[in-house]
């Protein structure tokens, strides 16, 4: 299938509902499209250990995250990770301005707690991005389709 969008990015994490937005980008992506797979790795909340290091590491989770986003990005024919820092909002807009990819894919699936908690990552794309966006609703995505 030939691309509908000559690049597309697609901000995932480990959820199913990620892996079905995966699902869609790759379909727009198409055979000969540019895909990129975004995660954001985001600074702990620090407590030191007994030996008076902070744990978790901030090193050791950026690195373990790029691992994880490397395995994504080697499992799909042409797709390239990106692997950024910061507030997950903010990090993906400011990549998207500079990248200019001329889509972003990405999962709306939290609850109502983590919105008032964490908020909601859908959301500030959605405000904030430099280019389109597409949010893939998992709830609203009808069983046949999912599987």
């Amino acid at each position: 299938m030939s691309a509908l969008f000559a690049h597309v990015a697609c901000c995932i994490d480990d959820s199913e509902a990620s892996g079905l937005a995966l699902a869609e980008a790759k379909r727009l992506a198409g055979d000969d499209g540019r895909l990129s797979l975004v995660h954001v790795t985001q600074q702990p909340v620090l407590y030191p250990d007994p030996a008076g290091s902070m744990v978790p590491h901030p090193a050791s989770i950026h690195e373990r995250a790029g691992r994880w986003l490397e395995r994504q990005a080697s499992a799909i024919p042409s797709a390239e990770a990106v692997l950024l820092e910061g507030h997950p909002g903010t990090a993906a807009c400011v990549w998207a301005e500079g990248a200019r990819p001329d889509l972003i894919v990405a999962a709306a699936h939290r609850g109502l707690i983590q919105r008032l908690f964490l908020g909601s990552f859908a959301s500030y794309l959605a405000h904030h991005s430099p280019v389109n966006v597409l949010l893939v609703r998992a709830d609203k995505i009808p069983d046949a389709v999912k599987t």
